[in-house]
């Protein structure tokens, strides 16, 4: 409802006296008491609301206001105002008040009376109209004089009956002001009706009865009703001693005579009927600044139905074109899905509360995210609403937040609370997120993005990608991923842009690690998702010359070696201004990814498949980048970088985030780099056994710690694989006839305790993967051997030869390094058709296992279409 449609019904109305006082406009039945019980005149409203204008803030005039239905649904918690009693929002508009005379007006009005007084012609039109005007004047025809309240108010008779006023406003000003109001009048479609007023008697003939040809329209009524009053109150103001006489008009001695005729004692009128004379002339020019002001009210009255009719008329026009822009919006959105135009489909709608920092479901969720996925990423908070809105170089009203970077925002917060769900088992719930992230996606995806939230829509591709990639879709991750670098290649000089580059280059290790380095692996996305056009100059500021690359986050994105996954040197750890947690998880992803590189040699020189893969595929890229820079990047010295630059930020850093997921991560990465003791039970040295138990007891303490992004649960599996080796150790030592120690004793006690708690919580992470992602199954002790071991004193206390192998070589190694190369060769290539095979069998018994777990496929493959939408969209637009 705007603006123009806010008049009141029933109003009071005041102007301003000669003598400065202030009269209010009466009900109908007292001062217009001959104006036949009509309604009283409407006034405008204020153009504000009441809360508005006691805030201060800026109200859009509608009704509710903007800010009225927004505190209302905050308050209610509801995303929508349809079928809600507009009484409901508070949303009051108050009167408005006019304070004091129109600016200019009076100066021009006596201006304009003085030069009457002295104007001779003034004098005779003055006398002429006298004489027009009398007792049985109809209608208003009296309004083709000098001015529109013509000179004596001698023939009004009737209600309407204005003749005869012919003088009262003379001069050039008064005769422009009443052309002008006649223009406006015929604009309205009333110039042509009767003379506006009734040459033939108009709406309203003598008397005050309905004459004439008709009834006027409301708009015409409301013209009138207001004139009346203001003659109404003129004549009071001026001291009349006569009666209203509805038949005869206003009592007089002389109806008819000049009203301001200074013609002398005596002279008739209604003044002259009191034998005033001149001072009766003189009483009339007085109260001429209230009159011309009484004038100017109707003409701005005129001027404000004017700009009604237009503005309906406008408003037709517009309402006859919007079913055809319907209609375009909706052709235009087929590509991306056929989004309706009236905004999210009804399965993101209802998981929109989620969002709201005062959700207890959502807070619940992002905890999920920050404990499990974010813990290592420590990427940056979302922003909210009003936080993006007052970043923008304009600050904007929140309520006005475009669509688009509404949807771009929406999608980030979609995939935080999505990875939430799943590490918390709610797979259900995990997929209907995923799926309100990519429609949020396809919102924003046919319009450019803003500057301001791309990194989030960058975020927002990084964090699906990795939601599909712990559902072992690794095409889709990689798609996404691509998508996210396309944007990361726009964002130079942006904060945060370095967190989410060591975020990707750690999950891309984990990728690299389970593809075995090898691209032959990969899928082929670049008909889908075309690569990033390699740079032109690759010689720019930024570079390091010591590696022989950029530092610059587009040119990292568009490196073709990063095209698939990060690899060659570790991009953010060799820039010194990156924040130094981003440099260290880059450090760990190019640690592991050299450690990958070395098992894949061993196992090709175990094999002795040297046809595989020939020399000059063996040296990948970041073995060529360790080789050439071996003091810096090999994995030892990567490991300690990493732990130094993460003691640096937790020493300069106020925040209480204990990095747990950090710390895990090196100190099985110095576990595992650890040469150990042969004279040690086991072959471990003593900071090698505390690496382990640390790895372990930190799994137990923070389960979610496996659902991290990158290779965390395959290192805490490999940890747990290499306590195996110590207890076989251990306990191969007391039964070799020696009496072990208490210190030996109690160190084996809690080696066992430890690998049965992190066993079992490893058991129940990987029955919820799938099948293609899961690392060893590990096997039980044999506790029978501490009863009877003596009968079989070689046997081992966990047999590791029942170890259901990882896919993955690099973990492989973990199991197979207490054999001999041609056993771990066999069993290696044993395990990679074991592996495969289960694959197949999983992929076929889904139905047979669980109806539920049926139930969670039929609706991913649901939900799969929607991805693919997405993905031919931004193909296309990428392509073009």
């Amino acid at each position: 409802q705007s603006r123009r449609e806010r008049f009141s019904d029933t109003s009071n109305s005041s102007m301003k006296g000669s003598s400065g006082g202030t009269t209010n406009a009466t009900s109908s039945g007292s001062t217009n008491s001959g104006s036949g019980g009509g309604s009283s005149p409407a006034i405008a409203l204020c153009a504000s609301c009441d809360r508005c204008r006691a805030r201060k803030t800026k109200c859009d005039g509608n009704r509710p206001c903007g800010n009225c239905a927004a505190k209302y649904l905050k308050k209610h918690k509801l995303t929508s105002i349809e079928g809600i009693d507009l009484s409901l929002f508070e949303c009051v508009y108050s009167p408005a008040k006019r304070r004091g005379p129109v600016p200019g007006r009076v100066g021009q009005a006596r201006k304009a009376s003085e030069a009457l007084d002295h104007s001779p012609s003034n004098e005779r039109s003055g006398d002429l109209m006298a004489q027009m005007g009398g007792v049985n004047a109809t209608g208003l025809n009296g309004m083709g004089g000098q001015g529109m309240l013509g000179a004596g108010l001698g023939g009004m008779g009737g209600m309407g009956g204005m003749g005869g006023m012919g003088g009262m406003l003379g001069g050039d000003q008064v005769t422009a002001d009443l052309l002008q109001q006649q223009a406006q009048l015929a604009a309205l479609g009333m110039g042509n009706r009767d003379d506006a007023f009734g040459q033939q008697g108009g709406a309203m003939g003598q008397g005050g009865q309905p004459g004439g040809q008709g009834q006027l329209d409301d708009q015409m009524a409301l013209q009138r009703q207001m004139m009346l009053q203001h003659q109404n109150v003129m004549a009071l103001q001026a001291g009349l001693g006569g009666q209203f006489d509805q038949n005869q008009g206003w009592g007089g001695a002389a109806a008819g005579a000049s009203m301001f005729d200074q013609g002398g004692a005596g002279a008739p009128g209604i003044m002259g009927a009191q034998g005033i004379g001149p001072q009766g002339g003189s009483a009339g020019s007085s109260s001429m600044d209230s009159q011309q002001s009484a004038a100017q009210q109707q003409l701005n009255l005129l001027q404000q139905l004017q700009a009604q009719q237009q503005q309906q008329a406008a408003e037709q026009m517009i309402m006859q074109q919007q079913p055809a822009q319907r209609q375009r919006k909706a052709e235009n959105k087929d590509d991306v899905g056929g989004a309706s135009g009236k905004g999210l489909p009804q399965s993101v709608m209802k998981h929109l509360p989620l969002l709201e920092k005062n959700n207890p479901g959502g807070n619940r969720l992002r905890s999920y995210y920050s404990l499990s996925v974010d813990e290592l990423f420590c990427l940056p908070s979302i922003p909210t609403n009003e936080e993006y809105c007052s970043r923008l170089p304009t600050p904007i009203n929140p309520n006005l937040l475009p669509r688009f970077d509404l949807a771009a925002l929406q999608a980030a917060r979609f995939a935080e609370i999505a990875l939430g769900a799943l590490a918390n088992n709610q797979v259900a719930l995990a997929l209907e997120l995923s799926n309100a992230t990519v429609l949020c996606l396809r919102e924003c995806v046919e319009e450019p993005v803003h500057p301001s939230c791309m990194f989030d829509v960058a975020r927002a591709y990084l964090l699906h990608g990795i939601f599909r990639s712990f559902r072992a879709d690794m095409v889709r991750y990689f798609k996404y991923r691509r998508v996210c670098l396309t944007h990361l290649s726009q964002l130079d000089n942006i904060e945060g842009v370095e967190s989410l580059l060591a975020a990707i280059s750690f999950h891309d290790a984990w990728a690299y690690m389970i593809h075995n380095a090898s691209e032959a692996a990969l899928p082929d996305i670049d008909n889908s998702i075309p690569p990033l056009p390699a740079p032109h100059n690759s010689e720019q500021n930024g570079d390091n010359s010591r590696f022989s690359m950029s530092t610059i986050p587009s040119m990292i994105a568009s490196n073709p070696v990063n095209q698939m996954w990060i690899q060659g040197p570790p991009p953010v750890f060799i820039n010194n201004e990156a924040p130094a947690l981003s440099r260290s998880l880059d450090a760990l992803a190019c640690a592991i990814r050299s450690c990958c590189d070395q098992a894949n040699s061993r196992f090709e020189g175990m094999s002795g498949d040297a046809s595989g893969r020939c020399d000059d595929n063996c040296v990948t890229p970041t073995t060529a980048a360790v080789m050439a820079n071996q003091n810096e990047l090999c994995s030892r010295n990567m490991v300690l970088s990493a732990f130094t630059l993460l003691q640096q930020h937790e020493a300069s850093s106020s925040s209480t985030n204990k990095n747990h997921g950090h710390h895990l991560v090196i100190s099985a990465m110095d576990a595992f780099l650890e040469g150990g003791d042969e004279e040690e039970a086991g072959g471990f040295t003593d900071s090698q056994i505390q690496s382990l138990l640390s790895v372990c007891n930190t799994a137990v303490e923070h389960p979610l710690l496996l659902h991290q992004g990158g290779p965390t649960y395959h290192m805490v599996s490999n940890a747990a694989i290499l306590l195996c080796h110590l207890l076989n150790g251990m306990h191969a030592n007391r039964n070799s006839g020696d009496s072990p120690g208490e210190m030996e004793t109690a160190l084996f006690e809690e080696v066992l305790d430890t690998f049965i708690a992190v066993r079992k919580l490893l058991s129940i992470h990987r029955r919820k993967l799938p099948v293609r992602l899961r690392c060893h199954g590990i096997p039980r002790p044999n506790f029978a051997l501490e009863v009877n071991g003596a009968d079989n004193p070689g046997a081992p206390f966990i047999d590791l030869g029942e170890t259901l192998m990882c896919g993955c070589r690099g973990c492989q190694g973990f199991v197979l390094m207490a054999c001999s190369p041609c056993v771990a060769a066999e069993r290696a290539q044993a395990a990679a058709l074991k592996a495969e095979s289960a694959s197949e069998k999983d992929a076929y018994s889904i139905g047979e296992v669980n109806e539920f777990d049926k139930e969670l496929c039929d609706l991913g493959v649901e939900f799969d279409l929607d991805d693919d939408a997405l993905l031919n969209v931004l193909s296309r637009i990428i392509a073009t």
